[in-house]
């Protein structure tokens, strides 16, 4: 089988599955410049030498989930499939190379997006979107545990030896976070909306920035209000990496969530002189 290079631009906050346990929705690139998306993946199963980074690229065998609609979704041949990690690429001369893949396809009208993820001969599920303004940053409390019967499913799963046992791993599955945290856009066309944030990056700022307050949840929320609206949606040249839920896609009138950003400096338009 012909392993695929794909480069990884977006990984999901792990969500949990009483089928595959803790899982990350990854997405990326192929050479060609399409979008790909890699699910399932169980991700903090893997050996740290398979946990691959951001704008790295990597090497693995894929087939297509038939088990989901959306064109873009793959899934590795077999839960040990083997993935192996390329070169990556850095942010010299500001993202230019990274520009080069994420920049090929992008979206201005919500309304033009929505309506090519709900042909069914299109589908598009995942795009690049550039909001013409970010309005606001809300922070919403949510429930702060796991449905406990997904957690007792994967327990007893676990105890049956399921595909994902390691007999040295106890149960253990990432905490959940306890708000959740959206955008408020604007595309080309005026049309505003209010859109979730699911990347990793705001999770693992949040429990950070927890840990650095000393366990002070209102500190911790403001510093990912600074880094993902005072600096991101303010300061940087920001684009949105947008990517449907299966269950949602041709329901709801706006079936993407943001799954993660592309944040290059704003270009100097004085160096042009």
């Amino acid at each position: 089988m012909p392993k695929t290079k794909v480069l990884i631009t977006v990984k999901t906050y792990p969500s949990l599955s009483a089928k595959y346990e803790e899982l990350v929705c990854t997405a990326g690139f192929l050479e060609d410049g399409s979008w790909i998306r890699i699910y399932p993946v169980p991700f903090r199963k893997k050996d740290f030498e398979q946990q691959y980074s951001k704008y790295e690229w990597i090497e693995l065998d894929l087939v297509k989930n038939t088990s989901d609609f959306r064109p873009e979704s793959y899934r590795p041949y077999s839960i040990d499939t083997e993935i192996k990690i390329l070169d990556k690429i850095d942010t010299s001369h500001n993202w230019a190379k990274r520009k080069e893949f994420v920049l090929n396809n992008v979206y201005y009208n919500l309304t033009e997006l929505i309506e090519e993820a709900h042909n069914k001969k299109i589908c598009t599920s995942l795009a690049v979107f550039k909001p013409t303004t970010i309005k606001d940053f809300k922070i919403e409390a949510v429930e702060r545990e796991w449905d406990k019967n997904k957690i007792a499913k994967i327990k007893a799963g676990r105890d049956q030896g399921n595909l994902f046992e390691f007999e040295e791993d106890p149960f253990e599955v990432v905490d959940k976070l306890p708000y959740k945290f959206s955008y408020v856009i604007e595309d080309d066309k005026g049309r505003e909306s209010t859109m979730m944030i699911e990347d990793w990056e705001i999770g693992a700022l949040y429990w950070n920035s927890l840990k650095r307050a000393e366990g002070n949840e209102g500190i911790a929320c403001e510093k990912v209000k600074q880094k993902y609206f005072d600096d991101f949606a303010k300061t940087k040249d920001i684009f949105l990496y947008l990517g449907t839920t299966r269950n949602n896609h041709y329901v709801s009138k706006n079936p993407f969530v943001i799954i993660g950003t592309f944040t290059p400096k704003i270009e100097d338009q004085l160096s042009l002189f």
